[in-house]
């Protein structure tokens, strides 16, 4: 077989460094298609999802840090009335017009509440007004200014001397006559002015002398 290569075959194949040449041509033919695999393979496997996400983002449902904050929404403050004014067990003017003072003047104390009797110069014993008015929400104790159609009707004044102050304070009361003191309000009364008997009107007053009754001297004795 040598016979029918030539010459010049022979020399190139004899030629040095013809067979690391060869050698070399193989291993990089290998080496290229080991690399070609490997990286085809890296590119055919999708990996972890997270992994292949982009760098930086941010995970599915939470907010970006770019991202401007959620201002709350802006609330209207409702506009309130005012409570009514109350007072401890609905205590309120009862209803007086047209009832007679003397009557008006009882519902008045069941309530706890003072008075004050304007007499008018028309006739009749009727109430005309209230001050505060009917209904008006008040607190134990308020006066009550009650104006009545006629002029302060007569009474007889009592016999107050020997009573207790405070007792014969109450009795004037009854009869729409308030009590003065210018000696003060301890012990008995002693003396009265209008005198027991005598004629009044509501809202008179009655001076009562208060204090212990005095004593009687005995008269001296004249010597024989």
């Amino acid at each position: 077989m040598d016979d029918e290569y030539t010459e010049e075959d022979r020399a190139e194949r004899d030629r040095p460094g013809r067979g690391r040449l060869l050698l070399g041509g193989t291993l990089a033919t290998v080496l290229l298609a080991a690399v070609g695999g490997t990286v085809g393979w890296v590119l055919a496997d999708p990996g972890d999802p997270q992994d292949a996400a982009a760098p930086g983002a941010a995970p599915t449902g939470s907010a970006s840090p770019l991202d401007p904050p959620t201002a709350a929404r802006p609330t209207t403050a409702r506009a309130t009335t005012p409570p009514a004014p109350t007072t401890r067990g609905g205590l309120t003017v009862p209803r007086l017009v047209g009832m007679d003072f003397e009557k008006a003047r009882e519902e008045l104390h069941d309530r706890k509440l003072g008075w004050r009797l304007v007499f008018g110069t028309g006739s009749g014993r009727s109430v005309t007004r209230t001050v505060p008015a009917q209904d008006t929400p008040v607190r134990p104790g308020t006066t009550v200014r009650v104006e009545v159609s006629g002029p302060a009707p007569e009474v007889d004044v009592p016999d107050l001397v020997g009573e207790d102050c405070d007792d014969a304070a109450d009795e004037l009361g009854d009869l729409g006559l308030f009590p003065r003191y210018p000696t003060g309000n301890r012990g008995e009364v002693t003396a009265q002015t209008p005198a027991a008997d005598s004629t009044a009107h509501w809202n008179d007053q009655v001076s009562l002398s208060c204090g212990s009754a005095p004593t009687s001297t005995p008269e001296a004795t004249p010597t024989p």
